[in-house]
C-alpha cells in the first residue's frame, strides 16, 4: 500500500474520530436535547463530508494527480473506518463509564421526540404505544448495540467511498 495513501488515510481517520467525539462531547456539556436535533446531525454530517473531500483532495495532489478509483476508495475507507472506531470507543466509554445515568436520559428525550414526529403523522395511538415501548426495551447505548451501530456506518461509510472515489478518481489520459 502507498505510504501517501496509509499516512493521509490514518491521519484524517483521527482527525475525523476526535472531531465526531468532541461534538459529542459539546452535545453532553451544552444540553441532551442536541441529540434529537435534526441540524446537529446535518452540522456533524457536513463536517465529515468536509474532512473526506479535503483527505482525498489532499492524497490526490500528494499523488501528483495519479488517484486510482482503488486509491481514492481505500484511503477514504481507511480514514472512515479509524474515525467510528474513535467516536465509537468514546461513546462507550461516555455512555457506559463515565455518566450511564446519561444514556438513560437521551433515551427519554429521544421517546419524547419520536412521539412527538408520530404525532405529527397522526399515528394511531396503537402505533405509538408500539413503536414506545420497543423504544424503551432498547439501550441504544449499549456496548453491544453501539458497535452493531459502527458496523451499520462502516457499510454506509464504505457505499458513500464509492461515490467519493468515482469522483476524486484520476481520469484517464488520452494517448
Amino acid at each position: 500500500m502507498n505510504e501517501i495513501i496509509k499516512k493521509n488515510g490514518i491521519s484524517f481517520g483521527i482527525i475525523t474520530g476526535v472531531v465526531a467525539a468532541l461534538i459529542t462531547a459539546t452535545i453532553y456539556a451544552i444540553d441532551l436535547n442536541l441529540f434529537t436535533a435534526w441540524w446537529v446531525t446535518v452540522i456533524s454530517i457536513t463536517i465529515s463530508i468536509t474532512i473526506a473531500i479535503v483527505l482525498l483532495s489532499k492524497t490526490k495532489n500528494e499523488l501528483n494527480g495519479v488517484f486510482t478509483f482503488k486509491d481514492a476508495f481505500t484511503t477514504y475507507f481507511i480514514s472512515a473506518v479509524i474515525g467510528i472506531m474513535i467516536s465509537v470507543s468514546f461513546s462507550i466509554i461516555l455512555f457506559n463509564v463515565i455518566d450511564p445515568s446519561a444514556k438513560d436520559a437521551v433515551k427519554e428525550i429521544s421517546i419524547k421526540y419520536a412521539v412527538g414526529m408520530m404525532e405529527k403523522f397522526n399515528t394511531p395511538t396503537a402505533a405509538i404505544n408500539e413503536a414506545v415501548k420497543k423504544l424503551q426495551e432498547n439501550d441504544q447505548f449499549s456496548i453491544i448495540e453501539q458497535l452493531k451501530g459502527s458496523v451499520f456506518s462502516i457499510v454506509f461509510s464504505a457505499l458513500f467511498g464509492l461515490l467519493l472515489a468515482l469522483v476524486f478518481k484520476s481520469k484517464p489520459s488520452q494517448e
